[in-house]
């Protein structure tokens, strides 16, 4: 079943990436999604990644969940390592700075309710998976409303 489910988030990926983000946005599941586009910190490619998201004012949230695995995703340690990086959302493409949140983090709780909200509940199941406390990403754009392209 994880295995399909995997295909199944890969190919929503490609079409959202080949189609210029004009299908993609609101597909998997209904949940807004965006792409995440962050360079490897040891391969210097780039990388990108399908991840659903909440709004908090101006600012982007996404969770480095990883589906509740042991480890969190690879795109977090590359933000971690440059944390300037891009965002699609639909058809639009923003520079943003990411920042990494953890429960000791004032804000945590708030932001964490947002994500989970926008998920239905998921991300909690998430955190019951692991040990190791999820980080909720803030993702701050460089210039409120300015597009990258």
């Amino acid at each position: 079943m994880a295995g399909l489910f995997t295909k199944v988030l890969k190919a929503h990926q490609w079409v959202y990436e080949n189609s210029g983000g004009l299908v993609g946005h609101r597909l998997l599941l209904g949940n807004p999604t965006l792409l995440l586009r962050t360079v490897g910190r040891r391969s210097g490619a780039q990388r990108t990644s399908a991840l659903t998201y909440a709004r908090d004012g101006g600012d982007y949230l996404v969770t480095a969940s990883n589906g509740g695995s042991p480890r969190p995703p690879g795109w977090l340690a590359n933000l971690k390592a440059r944390p300037e990086c891009e965002i699609q959302v639909g058809r639009r493409k923003l520079t943003v700075r990411a920042r990494a949140t953890l429960p000791d983090d004032p804000e945590y709780a708030r932001r964490w309710a947002l994500v989970d909200k926008v998920n239905k509940g998921r991300y909690g199941a998430y955190q019951k998976l692991t040990k190791r406390p999820i980080a909720v990403v803030v993702l701050t754009p460089a210039e409120r409303g300015q597009s990258s392209r």
